[in-house]
């Protein structure tokens, strides 16, 4: 291993990598080519999320208890009431439950110390295809820094956060356990497998596995993990925390959609499993008067949608997503989540919420980034606001570096 530095000469590559994978690898997903937000983004502005993105499970349901734990007996009630529970977070006092039955939310409503049940949620957290993907073969010449690490020099977060004087300074990640809850991962990739411990780690998403198996898109949960803690090998890019161990958390599917119920399951996990940081490169806004916009016809034509309302939907799963991120911080955790995508200003529009980074505990991480770094690396401011981050002081803790674009270094 040698000293890591910035050289003042020219980059070889024109491409961008990121320090922390906080915003998702194409936030710029939601404008159109005039540089306005998209038809979507408009949409979630006025408080109405598209189907595309949220939408309420048919018989997938959230069960709080009335207090912050929930005991097995309240679990054998409810599969007495024809609900299959799959997933029980004691510690949290919450439940998922599967039930056909058109009367289960009645009944199960009436057991005692249940606060609420309320219909799941189904999110596309990100969509892979609109990723920009820059695939680089691990062989040329390498980087003009002379770092060991053949794709150091792309990584311009690293420069903007002074990481290389920290890491010679000692402060590496030794000691420390990062859960990351995302898609899938690349278990075997010489950058991530040194760092992972796969005991602790679990898949959550049923009927695929932890790692990533779609073809011909990056994985999400590969570029974020190795953002965080790829090794300091010497072979393609490094880490900021380059001695820290991943637990690597399963909560999306490989298509980057996933029940909300995951997420939390992932947050109990990777509090249970010892994890020290949790990052949550995902986010959803959800509106405030629980007003989803459904499609009743074809996408093209917006006269065919209608909007379905369930308010109460809303509010008890924020209360849910509170119990578990809470659970995390009361046991030392630190939880970490994307301030989302949508160039949404939320101190002067309170119509949505966004989680998990709203939640309690949570520090909310909106997007800077540089501007024409490629071209002029060391002579370019690289805290500019990214004009596609969400914004205000009512939604935001901090601003990090964005990702514009994800490497894979092919094998």
């Amino acid at each position: 291993m040698r000293n890591k530095f910035f050289t003042t000469k020219t980059l070889l590559y024109p491409a961008l990598f990121a320090f922390v994978g906080l915003m998702g690898c194409n936030p710029e997903e939601d404008m159109n080519p005039t540089g306005e937000l998209s038809q979507e983004a408009t949409q979630m502005a006025q408080g109405i999320n598209p189907k595309s993105n949220v939408k309420l499970h048919k018989n997938q349901y959230v069960v709080l208890s009335s207090s912050e734990t929930m005991s097995a007996d309240i679990a054998a009630q409810l599969n007495a009431a024809n609900g299959k529970v799959i997933s029980l977070l004691e510690q949290a006092g919450v439940a998922t439950v599967y039930s056909e039955d058109p009367n289960f939310v009645a009944n199960a409503s009436k057991i005692n110390g249940v606060r609420s049940v309320v219909r799941d949620l189904e999110v596309q957290w990100y969509n892979p295809d609109d990723m920009k993907i820059v695939e680089l073969s691990n062989v040329g010449t390498p980087p003009a820094s002379g770092d060991d690490d053949r794709f150091f020099d792309l990584q311009w977060g690293h420069a903007a956060i002074k990481a290389p004087e920290a890491w010679n300074a000692g402060h590496r990640g030794s000691g420390v356990r990062v859960a990351v809850l995302d898609s899938g991962f690349d278990l075997d990739h010489p950058d991530l497998a040194p760092n992972i411990d796969l005991a602790a780690s679990k898949n959550f998403v049923p009927g695929e596995g932890l790692s990533y198996a779609l073809s011909g898109v990056g994985s999400h949960g590969t570029h974020t993990a190795g953002t965080i803690a790829a090794a300091d090998n010497g072979i393609g890019i490094i880490g900021v925390a380059p001695e820290a161990k991943l637990i690597l958390v399963k909560v999306l599917r490989d298509s980057g959609s996933g029940s909300f119920s995951w997420m939390m399951n992932g947050i109990v996990h990777a509090t249970q499993q010892g994890a020290n940081v949790i990052n949550m490169s995902l986010g959803a806004a959800l509106p405030r008067n629980g007003k989803f916009l459904n499609d009743n016809g074809t996408p093209e034509d917006p006269s065919d949608d209608f909007i379905e309302s369930d308010t109460k939907a809303v509010q008890e799963l924020l209360i849910a997503i509170n119990r578990a991120t809470s659970y995390a911080t009361k046991n030392g955790v630190t939880v970490i989540a994307s301030a989302g995508n949508d160039a949404n200003n939320g101190n002067a529009d309170k119509s949505l919420v966004h989680i998990p980074s709203s939640s309690t505990g949570v520090i909310s991480i909106s997007a800077t980034a540089p501007r024409g770094w490629a071209l002029n690396p060391f002579g370019t401011f690289m805290d500019d606001f990214a004009s596609y981050s969400n914004y205000g002081t009512s939604d935001v803790h901090f601003a990090a570096q964005a990702v514009t674009t994800c490497i894979r270094v092919m094998r």
